[in-house]
């Protein structure tokens, strides 16, 4: 049996609500249904295995769980990043991490990525503060088709990888397109851009 969508609710409910089949996000109070596109999984699938080379390759204690729930300071959200870097070494003061696998403190995630989406907003503003403000050192906004705001990714429109770093309290952002090297203080070795991440992941150029 499904259950029903509530209209309203806080974190604590929505995670007493979630179901065991499907995925979720809480945004504003609001529950959504998150059904990604077969491109945007081809993209997470492709930084998913970039990143996990890198982390294997460094020998970091850092790992990318197949799932788990950004909850922000606010208590009417609570957010499915597409890849989340996650130190091992911080999880013992994580106090909901071993019985729903959520994380609410920033040094837990070195790395959030997020996949933009038609719901652009959510991923450039609502995400953007909300994991500034929880103090995730580094933030990705991959936007493969060039859907966000002309504010956020410039004009023309086009395919932008963003990079967000935590400095002093707030975010650093810096814009890469094409075969622009990624600059990522969190792993400044890895080399990458945006159009190995396109040419990489094989998405469906026509959607």
């Amino acid at each position: 049996m499904v259950q029903a969508i509530p209209q309203i609710t806080t974190f604590d409910e929505f995670m007493a609500w979630y179901p065991d089949h499907g995925r979720y996000e809480l945004i504003n109070g609001r529950v959504q249904a998150v059904k990604p596109t077969g491109a945007h999984e081809q993209v997470g699938g492709y930084l998913n295995g970039r990143l996990s080379v890198e982390i294997a390759r460094l020998g970091l204690p850092y790992f990318i769980p197949k799932s788990c729930t950004v909850k922000p300071f606010g208590e009417q959200s609570g957010y499915l990043p597409d890849v989340v870097v996650v130190d091992q070494t911080q999880l013992k003061t994580e106090p909901r991490w071993s019985r729903e696998s959520t994380l609410i403190r920033g040094q837990s995630m070195p790395l959030v990525v997020e996949i933009v989406s038609t719901n652009w907003r959510d991923d450039y503003q609502r995400k953007a503060a909300d994991y500034e403000e929880m103090g995730i050192p580094e933030f990705w906004i991959v936007d493969y088709l060039g859907l966000g705001g002309r504010r956020y990714i410039g004009v023309p429109k086009q395919p932008t990888f963003s990079v967000y770093h935590w400095l002093d309290g707030e975010y650093q952002v810096t814009l890469f397109r094409d075969q622009e090297p990624i600059v990522s203080p969190m792993f400044p070795e890895l080399a990458l851009t945006l159009a190995q991440v396109l040419q990489g992941s094989q998405f469906a150029v026509q959607e």
